[in-house]
């Protein structure tokens, strides 16, 4: 936030907000698949939607490297729609639902920012409809029958030292990572050693939005793998016979929100996994709802393009059979002059040594992204300290580099302003020319060479190091029949490396695999690499701090 500007929250509650009937109706969403959520925020039920098949294109939004200066990705994404809008194209938003640990712990909310918001923010950014309960429901209830089948007989022969899912918690809570379940006599179950996920780690997570309906929805949350038996043979959810009562959670969850920007596009946020842990992307019903809706469908990926846009193209993109037409990779002068090496407290300092040394982290960004035939182009987001001669210096860069680059001044000038045309002239001249897109790697190969592939040509590694415990699970991926499926990486955001101190585009490193967990609801094998972890932690000084109500119930300190 500027001096002497109003704060986000400030911002959103100041906007006019139209009922949702109206946003509903302008986007050509029969009034029969709207199921209201109050006056600003509806489902929408794909199954009653009157509207031809997917068809409209994707723009992507990804980012370079994230840094504490930060980068304004969902504030760009939000921009870019809206100035899309501002020129005459039928325009929706497809977003991820924010989570309440870095709601609460440091990142604070996920709805944009300045001018460029989605609204109710508030809202979104706390409970919403209720989906991330819903998931954390049918995750748990799971996870007590499994118990139950145990404790009752254990017909399935469930070998509880051998549990692969783990409860989970819509918080960061470090202290539940490790914990003793079943204390307490025979009665209390079996005691074993266990631990919490946070909700958006959850294989139900990435099921709810890789699903394509509630039917495969059903199939896929039957193909879970919650542990093995005793004589290590893969135990699932259908041999539970639980995924109906697990769909049933999810019913109504399963359906799209629709809310609007400040500006009055219309956006549907659902789903909400991390793309560090995860695959960090909203689900696959929303994106392809919005396609059925809209001549352009701007989406996000979670953190750099090294993480939620190689997972998008190579996880979702593959599931749902569509290709992107667009890469949008957001920079900031202040990023990237921390990338090079830049203290956070000098970043309002002239610098462009440091912005020099920066921008090859960025062109790492960009190289990756058009190793998937896809075209980027640089959205360089205004800081309202950002010098004239450091913008002009990285749009000359871009130019160098043959990157189509602009400055988008979203944030204080969004809201249906003209601060994002200029990029949005650029990403229609890119999504109505040719594309080429293709998968990084063919599910052909092997698990060890999808990662040799994926740290190697998108992280600049020189190879991988597989931990004995991670070894040993390559050999049962491949002895029961898992070796097809794609690879999702869990690495930190900050580093192309699996250090987060290594900022920069480095090289001479080896990526660490500690532990591969498939996913076979999901469709998908996660590596574990360095110290990432699936249940995050709060920072020193929580975002919550801040947090309150004020008499009359308003919420303060929400950014």
């Amino acid at each position: 936030m500027m001096s002497g500007f109003p704060s986000d929250l400030e911002i959103a509650r100041a906007a006019r907000i139209r009922p949702i009937p109206e946003i509903a109706a302008a986007a050509g969403i029969n009034a029969d698949a709207v199921e209201l959520y109050g006056r600003f925020k509806a489902k929408i039920d794909p199954a009653r939607l009157d509207a031809p098949p997917p068809a409209g294109k994707v723009v992507l939004v990804s980012a370079m490297s994230p840094t504490p200066a930060g980068e304004g990705k969902s504030t760009t994404t939000v921009g870019l729609a809206d100035s899309l809008a501002r020129a005459g194209h039928k325009v929706m938003i497809a977003l991820r639902e924010p989570s309440l640990g870095p709601v609460l712990g440091m990142k604070g909310g996920a709805t944009g920012g300045g001018l460029s918001q989605v609204l109710p923010m508030d809202e979104i950014n706390l409970h919403f409809t209720g989906d991330f309960h819903a998931i954390t429901s049918a995750n748990n209830a799971l996870m007590a029958l499994v118990d139950n089948h145990i404790y009752q007989g254990n017909a399935l022969n469930i070998d509880p030292r051998r549990m692969t899912f783990k409860r989970v918690l819509d918080m960061n809570d470090r202290a539940l990572r490790e914990v003793v379940i079943g204390l307490g006599g025979p009665s209390q179950g079996v005691p074993r050693q266990d631990g919490f996920d946070i909700t958006v780690a959850s294989e139900i997570m990435a099921i709810f939005c890789l699903a394509s309906d509630l039917a495969d929805l059903r199939g896929r949350l039957g193909r879970i793998t919650f542990g093995y038996s005793y004589d290590r043979a893969p135990v699932t959810v259908a041999d539970l016979g639980v995924q109906g009562a697990l769909t049933l959670l999810l019913k109504e969850a399963i359906k799209p929100n629709l809310v609007q920007t400040i500006a009055g596009t219309p956006a549907l946020v659902h789903g909400g996994p991390f793309a560090n842990i995860a695959h960090g992307c909203n689900s696959l019903i929303a994106t392809q709802t919005a396609r059925r809706l809209a001549d352009i469908v701007v989406t996000e990926a979670g953190f750099g393009a090294d993480l939620g846009a190689e997972k998008f193209m190579d996880i979702k993109a593959r599931t749902a059979g569509l290709a992107p037409s667009a890469v949008v990779v957001v920079a900031t002068v202040r990023a990237l002059k921390m990338q090079g090496g830049m203290a956070k407290d000098q970043l309002t300092r002239l610098d462009l040594a440091a912005l020099e040394a920066g921008v090859p982290n960025l062109r790492r960004h960009l190289r990756n992204v058009e190793k998937f035939g896809v075209t980027p182009i640089v959205a360089i987001n205004k800081f309202g300290l950002d010098s004239q001669e450091e913008l002009d210096w990285l749009l000359a860069w871009c130019a160098a580099e043959g990157v189509h680059a602009a400055v988008a001044d979203v944030w204080g000038r969004g809201g249906g302003g003209d601060g994002g045309d200029e990029l949005a002239a650029l990403v229609a001249r890119v999504v109505a020319g040719p594309n080429s897109f293709r998968h990084l790697y063919p599910l052909e190969l092997s698990v060890e060479d999808k990662i040799r592939t994926i740290v190697q040509e998108i992280y600049g590694a020189d190879g991988v190091d597989f931990s004995v415990p991670a070894l040993k699970r390559l050999a049962d991926i491949e002895r029961n029949g898992w070796s097809g499926l794609p690879v999702c990486m869990a690495k930190t955001q900050y580093s192309f490396t699996d250090d987060a101190s290594r900022l920069g585009a480095p090289k001479g490193f080896t990526i660490h695999v500690r532990d591969l967990l498939p996913k076979t609801g999901a469709g998908f094998i996660v590596a574990l690499t360095g110290a990432v972890m699936t249940m995050p932690g709060l920072p020193a000084v929580p975002a919550a701090l801040r947090m309150d109500v004020d008499d009359a119930g308003n919420p303060v300190g929400l950014t």
